[in-house]
């Protein structure tokens, strides 16, 4: 019998590292699926940059319109991510993920067909509602599945899906203003480049519509619900032998029959909102007010107002996009190493340094005869750089940290409802920036614009210093 007993393990140990590689690549699969609404908000985020300029002249848009047709997608936004959450909580995540993604189909059509600007509004408004809601839908689907060694990295692939679809539509932008000689011109079918740009996102749509129909619905979710057989199915797939135990962790969190809502905000017994719902909400806007989708949405009239080219502007957007790729992947790879709190200071840091290099380069720069800044060579170099340094650290930490603790940092009662809030406010704040960006540009020019990011992401240092907790390594049911 002693003989026999190492040869009789060997095999059964074989079978549990199969059993969790096995697992693991599961988990991987439908959370790179549930990332693609990720990939879409970024894409249909990004879109919207390097047709700026042509929106305004096919609609004779002053700068106040022009601002709202690029932020009128963030209304729809704020709206959808406060929807999305109690939908999901109400009828699933799978259910709401197919609904995001017949939006974004119609959203993408829409756009590129719209005659005027108040139907090109309203397309990108209904776009919005789709943004908004995998905004929610992903992070939550993702940390819901995630082992906590793990969940880190994977809820990280919502950041690296947004920075991909911004980079995709930066490229794709590109692209197409080069074949047909500007965003303006003419290209297939006799139509102008810019309404095949927002075509572009149809694909995309599509994918995510098919892959959503191959993943299954969040265990939590069906726990909560009562429907038991069919999470300890789908734990079963997730973490095999540990479905009784994971079972149990989610319905002692849910602390009682009723369903999870927003009147769980409250502190027990009193009529104030928890404190945990304010952090998110600080989460959510400084991550906008530190000014990163000015550079994703205005890039290319940024750098026009800063004396390069159209193509010089659009061949910019797309060194950002790869630098903010970049800065994901080590992201990727440091979050569960090293946690939340210290990426978000070294940011926070990194951000307020750079923007404020950047308010001091426009402040100081000439302007030519037609008012606009006028940099040297030399001068022109270091604001590029400087401005990828500020992606560097934007992308390191508060672009994909933040969407990872919203993810994670609230209960299983909650999140649902508590992360749609969270997002909202977020949405919001990237309005306000985004609007108010032209006005700013036009009025204070950009140094007033970047003082105030950079103003923004220096509060950020004390906040993350007093408010932020750790979440790294802790089961869901802990929070």
């Amino acid at each position: 019998m002693a003989n026999s007993m190492p040869g009789s393990s060997q095999p059964q140990n074989l079978a549990t590292s199969a059993n969790s590689a096995g697992a693991m690549a599961y988990i991987i699969f439908i959370s790179a699926i549930a990332a693609i609404g990720g990939f879409l908000f970024g894409f249909d985020s990004g879109v919207i940059n390097g047709t700026v300029t042509a929106l305004g002249k096919a609609f004779n848009s002053d700068a106040v319109a022009t601002g709202f047709n690029v932020a009128s997608v963030l209304l729809g936004c704020a709206v959808g991510a406060l929807c999305a959450g109690p939908a999901a909580d109400k009828y699933g995540r799978k259910p709401v993920m197919l609904l995001t993604a017949l939006v974004f189909a119609i959203s993408a059509w829409g756009s590129g067909d719209a005659d005027t600007a108040s139907a090109f509004i309203w397309y990108r408004l209904l776009g919005g509602l789709g943004i908004g809601a995998a905004s929610v839908l992903a992070p939550a689907y993702i940390s819901e599945v995630a082992p906590p060694a793990f969940r880190g990295r994977l809820a990280t692939l919502q950041q690296l899906a947004i920075v991909l679809g911004l980079f995709m539509a930066f490229v794709s932008n590109y692209l197409i203003a080069a074949a047909a000689g500007g965003a303006e011109a003419v290209l297939w079918l006799e139509l102008p480049a810019w309404r095949w740009m927002f075509w572009m996102e149809l694909v995309p749509s599509v994918l995510f519509l098919l892959g959503v129909l191959l993943i299954p619905e969040s265990p939590r979710f069906l726990v909560a619900q009562g429907r038991i057989a069919e999470a300890n199915q789908v734990f079963s797939r997730i973490c095999p032998g540990d479905e009784a135990a994971q079972i149990e962790r989610v319905q002692q969190s849910l602390a009682g029959d009723k369903k999870p809502g927003f009147v769980d905000f409250l502190v027990k017994g009193t009529s104030k909102i928890q404190p945990i719902i304010w952090v998110g909400i600080a989460l959510s806007v400084f991550q906008q007010f530190v000014g990163i989708n000015v550079v994703f949405y205005y890039g290319a009239e940024l750098w026009q107002a800063a004396g390069f080219d159209e193509s010089q502007s659009l061949f910019i957007n797309v060194l950002a996009g790869t630098t903010n790729i970049v800065s994901t992947f080590v992201a990727i790879a440091l979050i569960d190493k090293v946690g939340r709190k210290p990426p978000l200071l070294v940011g926070s840091i990194g951000m307020f340094v750079t923007l404020a290099v950047l308010t001091v380069i426009f402040g100081t720069a000439g302007l030519d005869a037609a008012g606009k800044l006028m940099l040297s060579d030399s001068t022109g170099t270091v604001a590029l750089i400087t401005a990828n340094l500020f992606v560097v650290f934007f992308g390191i930490s508060w672009g994909p940290v933040v969407w990872v603790l919203l993810g994670e940092m609230f209960n299983n009662r909650i999140r649902g409802a508590a992360l749609a809030v969270a997002a909202s406010a977020q949405w919001i704040a990237n309005f306000a920036i985004t609007m108010t960006f032209p006005i700013m540009l036009s009025s204070v020019g950009l140094a007033g614009a970047y003082g105030f990011y950079a103003f923004s992401a220096l509060v950020s240092i004390f906040f993350v210093v007093r408010y932020v907790t750790e979440t790294r390594g802790k089961q869901l049911e802990e929070m």
